[in-house]
């Protein structure tokens, strides 16, 4: 069976290029929300659950999951689904509160998101395969 380019396996690159294209694009909102008047609110709670979830995930990273410690493999699957929920719940309870702000702080941490997961995923083709 013959694996493609895309399955090669390769090294994790580090996390922080992610991080900080994320946190980029985090901090170039700032400026379109005060040039356009836009409520900052919204702004400002994308920043601070983008600010919790990349503290809980560092936090995460220490944990190595093994096939000899399956504890540690779970509480990094539950932790990794619970940020997840966290901000999903956050996200639904402002939007409930303030349709606008609600709709900002979705678009933006969506933004963040976006921007660290395509770098991320540029980091890792862009090695060379292990195998």
């Amino acid at each position: 069976m013959r694996v493609g380019i895309l399955g090669e396996p390769r090294p994790i690159p580090r996390r922080s290029g992610g991080i900080l294209a994320g946190g980029l694009g985090i901090a170039l909102a700032l400026p379109v929300f005060l040039l356009l008047d836009w409520s900052l609110t919204g702004w400002g709670v994308a920043a601070v659950l983008w600010i919790g979830f990349q503290a809980f995930g560092l936090l995460l990273s220490r944990i190595r999951p093994s096939t000899a410690h399956l504890g540690a493999s779970g509480v990094l699957a539950f932790g990794m689904m619970a940020r997840l929920l966290v901000v999903l719940v956050v996200l639904v309870a402002v939007a409930a509160s303030d349709s606008h702000a609600g709709l900002a702080a979705a678009v933006v941490y969506g933004l963040a998101y976006t921007a660290e997961l395509g770098f991320s995923l540029l980091g890792y083709y862009s090695q060379e395969p292990t195998a």
